[in-house]
């Protein structure tokens, strides 16, 4: 598999740090639900590792990539990371240290990273705000490899936590297709991926607007809003996986259900009538729940 070799005698912390850009690789092209158990699993070992990536930076932050990459990987999968380490990245003075401004790749790992924040973790708002504020005022203007630029430019918008799985998979493929040591079969795999799941999508989508057509919407409530692709665009963007399309299509259904009513609610009936609706609702509600 892509992701279980095992690390050569010696080189413990090259081999992890491989690991975790593989997994990352993996996860952002689209294709990480293939290797749900090897992720998990490879994600353990390097938990279980300790924190040898974070102990071993030196004062300028050699591997800050990796250090931040890792955190935010092990958070994201439900691994209890302290964030204490992050006060390293500081001076004397409680100010983030300079060198960070100088290491382009670590530093958009840490701003991926400082998304990862729990309530009460100022720390990690305060990189957030350094890391933003860097990338935008220092880091673009003074690239002059393009394809960096857009990625700084993406990421800005779009970071790795809050981005929809499917638009961060269709931008990646592009982004690491440019990338001169990208592993063809990998690359391979995630637009081949891509276009399966696209199609499935595809054929969900013509089913639910097959069903809400059926339903005479638009000739019995002339005032409901048409919001088929919308509210499949809300559940696909937390549920694309294939395994999931039952879900999917009853939540769609449900969600549908609910936008007529909620326009019925503001465009249609009287306020005698919206109290009849409210207290059928409420009936509903209570039996049901």
């Amino acid at each position: 598999m892509l992701i279980t070799y095992e690390p050569k005698s010696g080189d413990d912390e090259a081999a992890m740090a491989d690991k975790l850009q593989l997994i990352d690789t993996i996860q952002r092209l689209g294709v990480g639900y293939h290797f749900e158990t090897e992720i998990e699993e490879a994600l353990e070992k390097v938990y279980d590792k300790g924190d040898g990536l974070f102990n071993n930076m030196d004062d300028k932050g050699t591997d800050l990539y990796h250090a931040t990459l890792r955190f935010r990987l092990l958070r994201q999968h439900g691994f209890p990371v302290s964030h204490d380490w992050f006060t390293k990245l500081k001076d004397n003075e409680g100010r983030f240290n300079e060198w960070l401004s100088t290491n382009d790749q670590g530093l958009l790992s840490l701003y991926e990273a400082a998304h990862m924040a729990f309530n009460g973790e100022d720390i990690l708002d305060e990189a957030l705000s350094f890391a933003t504020k860097t990338l935008k005022c220092s880091i673009l203007p003074q690239t002059i490899n393009p394809r960096f630029q857009k990625h700084i430019n993406f990421a800005l918008r779009f970071p790795v936590w809050k981005c929809i799985p499917r638009l961060l998979a269709r931008y990646y493929i592009d982004f690491y297709s440019e990338d001169p040591s990208h592993n063809q079969k990998l690359l391979m795999l995630a637009k081949l991926d891509f276009n399966m799941v696209q199609n499935i999508h595809q054929q969900e989508l013509r089913e639910i607007s097959n069903w809400w057509q059926s339903l005479q919407v638009t000739t019995n409530f002339p005032y409901a809003r048409d919001r088929v692709v919308e509210c499949y665009f809300c559940i696909n963007a937390i549920y694309f996986e294939p395994k999931y399309r039952l879900a999917r299509t009853i939540l769609n259904k449900v969600f549908l259900t609910l936008s007529l009513v909620d326009d019925t609610f503001d465009n249609f009936a009287t306020y005698e009538e919206l109290q009849i609706l409210t207290e059928a609702i409420q009936r509903c509600s209570a039996y049901c729940f």
